[in-house]
């Protein structure tokens, strides 16, 4: 597939390909996991790995290290009204996902919705009711809706680690990724994306505090930031494949792995 991302820089003939930066971010506890990954211009192989925990999105943003790609576990893009099965890409990860994973993809609020502060009253402001695993990570969807735009889309995806692992191992995990044996199983897919240049999971999370993330949240950044540099060489897929539809403040719904 293409790359949609509106600039990069290459690499220039005779000289060593300049570094660039991409990255996975995850919601956790304490604000947002990110998992920063260096790659040549020229070369699929990270070189070198860098982990921050951003308290708001907008930090997020304004990383400096301005990677050319995110890719976020987050809604992106939401429906005014609500729709059986939510979004036409929730639907089709579902289907990719079959019934060991499908549960993973929650259906988002309404617009609408995002103004719920009781899960009494999500039915009321959403339309129809909602999950509890969707109303827990609200004030996140939240967050980043108040943040993004269209023009952010350029380098910002939404995305979704279980597919992006589904993908790497040629069908969806077995596992629960929280689990012992999930993690295994994901650690072991990581391992051979970034070779050298991966860190210990468990390090990580405790460099940026137990209290504040989770174990999932290191390694589905990590995945994530596979997932950004994917597309930022053109192989990423997408959930609508072409065309994705646009939601009434023109934010593409769209799910990459």
């Amino acid at each position: 597939m293409t790359s949609i991302i509106g600039s990069r820089r290459g690499a220039v003939p005779g000289k060593k390909s300049p570094l660039v930066w991409v990255a996975g971010v995850d919601g956790c506890r304490g604000g947002w996991f990110v998992i920063l990954a260096a790659v040549s211009a020229s070369s699929a192989q990270p070189l070198r790995i860098v982990a921050r925990r951003c308290t708001s999105f907008r930090d997020v943003l304004a990383l400096p290290e301005r990677p050319v790609a995110l890719a976020v576990d987050m809604p992106i893009g939401l429906l005014d009204r609500p729709r059986p099965g939510g979004r036409a890409c929730d639907r089709e990860a579902r289907k990719l996902l079959g019934r060991a994973r499908a549960s993973s993809v929650f259906t988002p609020p309404t617009r609408p919705g995002l103004s719920a502060l009781a899960y009494a009253d999500v039915h009321r402001v959403n339309g129809t009711g909602m999950s509890k695993e969707s109303f827990n990570i609200l004030p996140k969807i939240r967050e980043v809706d108040e943040v993004i735009g269209a023009r952010d889309q350029e380098r910002v995806f939404e995305a979704h680690p279980e597919l992006a692992f589904a993908r790497l191992s040629g069908a969806p995990l077995r596992h629960n990724k929280k689990t012992a044996a999930g993690r295994r199983d994901r650690v072991r897919l990581l391992w051979r994306i970034f070779a050298s240049a991966f860190q210990d999971p468990v390090r990580l999370r405790l460099e940026h505090g137990a209290a504040y993330v989770a174990p999932d949240d290191v390694v589905d950044a990590y995945v994530l930031a596979n997932i950004a540099d994917r597309i930022r060489r053109g192989s990423g897929a997408r959930l609508p494949a072409s065309d994705p539809p646009l939601d009434t403040r023109g934010l593409r719904m769209e799910i990459w792995y």
